[in-house]
């Protein structure tokens, strides 16, 4: 071969070489962020964080916790951003996480990161449950505005609320454990044996019972605040009601999944997921952030809502999560809706 065909061809390698280096580094990222976040966050980190490409895989909650656990033997996403701390507790229990201590988790309320050291998830901000009424179909039934938990089993509401499908839902699943913690068990079940007189279905994603009742379908839907807040901001009749005996809550969470080959992006994109510019992101629609003290108000999200949210004991609701869902779907999943 002549020298300049050996240089030609020295620099065709060359220039492979260099366009696989600076060829984007691809992370699958298992979800269950709400889907109109996703482009937002994604840019969020990219801009952040050169050559790493995020590919969502994005479904409610429960539909996300199965497939994880479904994947154990031959894991498929190489992290988990935006999924309930619950879930991840199961999979930490499963031994299916890798231990990293995020840059920058020092400054999480200790509430908001797991506590094992080094930890294995950290939470960035909480979605707390809430109920969404529409005023202008309330008042057409003759419905009063509820303000309690209590008050959703009165005969008056019956046909006329939906829920969450816990084993489908985070948000569902929140509300259910989250009853069992501040009533007990056996009080728990009877309110919900009573509730249930009232549910006109039960939804597979825990947003779903809040945008129904803004498009008039549904009078009162168990949801959470942010979803409310939204249909408020996008122009829909509803009021958010924050049950006067205390509300529960879950935060979303990131680990990375064991097994990873894109390790170090992993740990950048944990890094990112607790960052200042990562909570500015989230505080656009999430009023409570793992960082304490930097949350600026979102529009028509209750004020002081971090005061109703109950001490949620997360590792009991982990623990527990099988025999609940296995109890709950015994007695009311007959009004579940289809799974599309």
């Amino acid at each position: 071969m002549s020298r300049k065909l050996a240089a030609a061809a020295f620099g065709a390698v060359a220039l492979l070489g260099a366009t696989a280096a600076h060829a984007a580094e691809e992370l699958t990222v298992y979800t269950a962020f709400e889907a109109d976040d996703l482009a937002r966050y994604k840019a969020a980190f990219e801009a952040a964080n050169p050559g790493i490409t995020i590919n969502w895989v994005r479904d409610s909650t429960g539909v996300v916790t199965a497939k994880l656990l479904a994947e154990k033997d031959n894991p498929q996403a190489d992290v988990v951003w935006g999924l309930a701390a619950t879930s991840l507790l199961l999979m930490k229990s499963e031994g299916m996480l890798e231990a990293y201590k995020p840059a920058g988790a020092d400054r999480l309320d200790k509430r908001f990161i797991d506590s094992s050291n080094p930890p294995t998830w950290a939470g960035f901000d909480a979605w707390v449950a809430s109920v969404c009424v529409n005023t202008v179909e309330a008042r057409k039934l003759g419905l009063p505005m509820p303000t309690s938990w209590a008050d959703l089993t009165k005969p008056e509401y019956r046909g006329h609320v939906s829920m969450p499908n816990p084993a489908s839902s985070g948000t569902g699943f929140l509300d259910v454990s989250s009853w069992l913690q501040m009533m007990g068990e056996e009080k728990g079940w009877a309110y919900m044996d009573a509730l249930h007189q009232n549910i006109t279905a039960y939804t597979h994603s825990g947003s779903k019972p809040c945008k129904d009742a803004a498009r008039g379908e549904v009078a009162m839907g168990v949801s959470f605040a942010y979803r409310g807040a939204q249909s408020i901001n996008d122009g829909a009749p509803i009021a958010i009601v924050v049950p006067k005996e205390g509300v529960g809550w879950d935060m979303e969470a990131a680990a990375i999944v064991k097994g990873t080959d894109h390790e170090e992006a992993a740990k950048k994109l944990m890094d990112f997921s607790v960052s200042e510019g990562a909570m500015k992101e989230y505080n656009v629609g999430y009023a409570v952030l793992g960082i304490p003290g930097i949350a600026k108000p979102v529009p028509n999200y209750p004020e002081n809502i971090s005061k109703s949210m109950i001490n949620n004991d997360f590792e009991w609701a982990a623990t527990n999560r099988d025999r609940i869902l296995a109890e709950w779907q015994r007695r009311y999943d007959g009004k579940s809706e289809p799974k599309s």
